[in-house]
């Protein structure tokens, strides 16, 4: 690719020699590195229209270049820099000496230091945060996406809502109230980029450097990054068997000004908040001002009873806002997810949305409300949620059935993950090196905790790969374990 085409190209000036100018501007731009070696040069006819001068000029100035090994000509082609510039590198003007950059703030060193995992797409048995569209979805997605495109309208070519197409947002909150009991409007609903968007969001509008708030221990590496870079004081309330134990919560940090909270399938250990513990969680929020962020990034796929109501239903929508998205629900690359707001923070998300990235994608969503209405997204759900459980229910067999010398295994009632705990004592971030060495891929949980004493465990993705292919990984991961 060329860019000599967007240069901006000066026209010559008066009083001195026009090759020479013409030269001297290929020529820096050549040796500056804006051209690149191999990059197409203007034909001389529409250089010279351009610049407002005799192509003869800029024949000359070409001439000049092709001699001293800047340009190379191409019969039939063009003209074109030099793809060897080794000889003519050493012209390029000196650098001068820079002044003495500016002190890097405080924020820009944690945002710096923050370890984010890695683009997640690793296509191995176990990686997590992976989907599968069968050849149904797949089929229905391509209709739909046919369908937007043949009737672009005028909102796809400007600026549009922030909070996202009008009839999406009714779409998702129709969807809430049949599928998670949920308590909102279509004028509350904003749409994102994903749950991750929708937390940060949250975190901009709710709080300020300083302020308290409690987190899942072990919990969600994403959310506790928002929350550093937010400034918050984060107290770490320990996850059991039952959830979040809140009680330790109001012990620790009794004002505390949010509660983040993935009480479907709590990451990364599964588990599910028990009714008993949701009521003490909404009447300590009640009872202290504050506010409850429900990432519910998984309730779709719950395979054991009906799923428990979600806090914002419960709550009946003061207090709660709640996140969700479809990225889990179809898959990652959508980049689409969703957040319910209490009625008094709607403004401000949408404000604080809009500051952010404008608006989502009017084309991705109109794909979506098409698949939605057209009835593919409940079937959709329907059999990822059979396979989904076939594939929990395998995994978990074959890892007691090869590992459960050395591996505990927790199946849980729902999400797209489990947590295998190692046995006396063993590392999970030896074993997850080991995994790796073995060709599979599995994520040590120990990693996640902060401020209490970790427990060595392994996560493993079950959704992003046929259910055949899973006694075969189990193999390969005791071998490598063992």
């Amino acid at each position: 690719m060329s860019w000599s085409d967007v240069y901006p190209w000066s026209p010559p000036r008066q009083g001195e020699p026009v090759i020479r100018q013409v030269y001297d501007q290929v020529r820096g731009a050549i040796v500056a590195g804006t051209l690149k070696p191999g990059g197409r040069l203007p034909s001389s006819r529409d250089f010279a229209a351009r610049l407002g001068v005799a192509r003869a000029s800029v024949v000359a100035a070409y001439d000049l270049l092709l001699a001293e090994g800047y340009a190379v000509a191409r019969v039939g082609s063009g003209t074109f820099v030099s793809g060897d510039l080794s000889g003519v590198t050493e012209l390029r003007p000196p650098v001068a000496e820079r002044a003495r950059p500016p002190e890097i703030p405080p924020r820009v060193r944690d945002l710096d230091e923050m370890v984010l995992p890695a683009p997640q797409s690793d296509p191995r048995l176990f990686s997590t945060g992976r989907t599968l569209l069968d050849a149904r979805a797949y089929d229905a997605w391509g209709r739909s996406m046919r369908r937007a495109l043949r009737t672009l309208g005028p909102e796809h070519f400007g600026y549009s809502d922030p909070r996202g197409d009008a009839a999406l947002r009714a779409a998702i909150a129709d969807y809430l109230r049949a599928a998670r009991g949920g308590v909102c409007e279509p004028d509350q609903v904003l749409v994102t980029s994903g749950a991750q968007h929708a937390v940060d969001i949250a975190v901009r509008a709710l709080l300020r450097p300083g302020d308290p708030v409690w987190m899942e221990e072990p919990g969600y590496p994403a959310t506790r990054h928002a929350l550093t870079a937010a400034g918050a004081d984060i107290h770490a309330v320990r996850v059991d068997a039952s959830g979040l134990v809140v009680a330790e919560g109001m012990a620790a940090a009794p004002q505390a000004r949010v509660a983040f909270v993935t009480p479907s399938h709590q990451y990364p250990l599964g588990v599910t908040l028990t009714m008993g513990r949701r009521m003490e969680l909404l009447n300590w929020a009640r009872d202290a001002g504050a506010w409850i962020v429900e990432d519910d990034y998984a309730s779709e796929f719950r395979y054991d009873g009906p799923p428990l109501a979600s806090l914002q239903g419960l709550d009946g929508g003061d207090r709660v806002l709640y996140v969700g998205t479809l990225n889990k629900a179809l898959f990652p690359g959508l980049r689409l997810g969703y957040a319910v707001a209490p009625r008094p923070l709607a403004a401000a998300l949408a404000n604080a949305r809009q500051l952010m990235d404008r608006q989502a994608s009017t084309l991705t969503q109109a794909v979506v409300l098409d698949f939605m209405r057209e009835g593919h997204f409940a079937a959709h759900i329907r059999r990822r949620r059979i396979a989904y459980k076939a594939q929990r229910d395998l995994l978990a067999a074959e890892l007691r059935a090869r590992l459960g010398y050395v591996l505990e295994v927790d199946a849980p009632e729902g999400g797209m993950h489990l947590i295998a705990y190692l046995k006396d004592g063993r590392s999970d971030l030896a074993a997850e090196a080991q995994a790796d060495a073995g060709g599979v891929t599995v994520r040590a949980i120990s990693r996640l905790y902060r401020r209490i004493e970790p427990r060595s465990g392994l996560m493993l993705g079950f959704t992003g790969f046929p259910v055949r292919a899973i006694p075969a990984g189990v193999a390969r991961l005791a071998q490598a374990l063992a």
